[in-house]
């Protein structure tokens, strides 16, 4: 993987990219959690696809996140990201909150965004079912509500370091403050900012793609996306939490392949 810097014009923000593999164009809009060093879900992905994986403002070297404000703007900003990248015809793909941005460019944007793939989006609020409130959470919480296999999370989670040591947990600290103060425009309190009442506008060809252990956004939800997609198919994933790209990377890959 590489990274590289652009300038979006005419709103300055510096962004991000990174970037792997080659073919078929990819878009790839991450999670809350933002990118993993050794991300396993972008390197199956990059096996058969040129996956182009920008960085929200907040994450990494990205910056500008001041100006976004709610749900609309980044919707917009992100538009203006997948403009400045010229990709063709590019599949969008969104985990998690990636997943609920993803969901509101096709609804936004019908002609730009004709393929798409929402693994475990958020975005929808199902009072029965509640999407467990992330802010609220310890780092050592969070193995257990990403991961199916909680340690084998842990480790991807620290990437060669320890939480258990009080400076690696000290930098972690710092870091998960910048991404989740970005988060929160979108998440926080509930991830409900009235995706649910646009989802009817997509006509993009979408696959949704759903691990069966995920505790964090229950698999009902994704019964629920496909309900409100108009065409869409829904794949569950078994032995898989809510980080299902990161914990079966090549059946997210294999299906992505074979609906695309």
């Amino acid at each position: 993987m590489t990274s590289r810097l652009i300038t979006l014009e005419p709103s300055g923000r510096r962004i991000e990219i990174v970037e792997a593999g080659a073919g078929r164009d990819l878009l790839f809009l991450h999670g809350a959690g933002g990118h993993m060093p050794a991300d396993t879900l972008i390197a199956a992905l990059a096996s058969h696809y040129r996956v182009v994986a920008p960085l929200l403002p907040g994450y990494g070297q990205s910056a500008g996140e001041d100006d976004l404000r709610d749900m609309l703007d980044v919707t917009l900003h992100t538009l203006d990201v997948l403009h400045a990248l010229e990709l063709e015809q590019p599949i969008v793909v969104g985990h998690s909150m990636g997943g609920m941005i993803a969901a509101e460019m096709a609804a936004i944007a019908r002609t730009e965004v004709c393929r798409l793939c929402l693994l475990a989006p958020a975005g929808l609020w199902i009072d029965d079912h509640p999407v467990v409130d992330i802010f609220t959470k310890l780092p050592y919480e969070l193995p257990g509500l990403l991961f199916h296999d909680a340690e084998a999370g842990k480790k991807l989670l620290a990437s060669g370091g320890n939480m258990d040591d009080p400076e690696f947990l000290k930098q972690f600290l710092v870091m998960n403050a910048r991404r989740l103060g970005m988060a929160g425009k979108l998440l926080f309190p509930i991830p409900d900012r009235g995706l649910g009442q646009r989802l009817y506008r997509i006509t993009a060809d979408t696959l949704i793609v759903w691990g069966n252990e995920d505790v964090l956004i229950p698999p009902v939800y994704g019964d629920a996306f496909k309900k409100a997609i108009s065409g869409s198919k829904l794949v569950k994933v078994s032995g898989a939490g809510h980080a299902v790209g990161q914990e079966k990377p090549q059946a997210v890959l294999e299906a992505i392949k074979a609906h695309f």
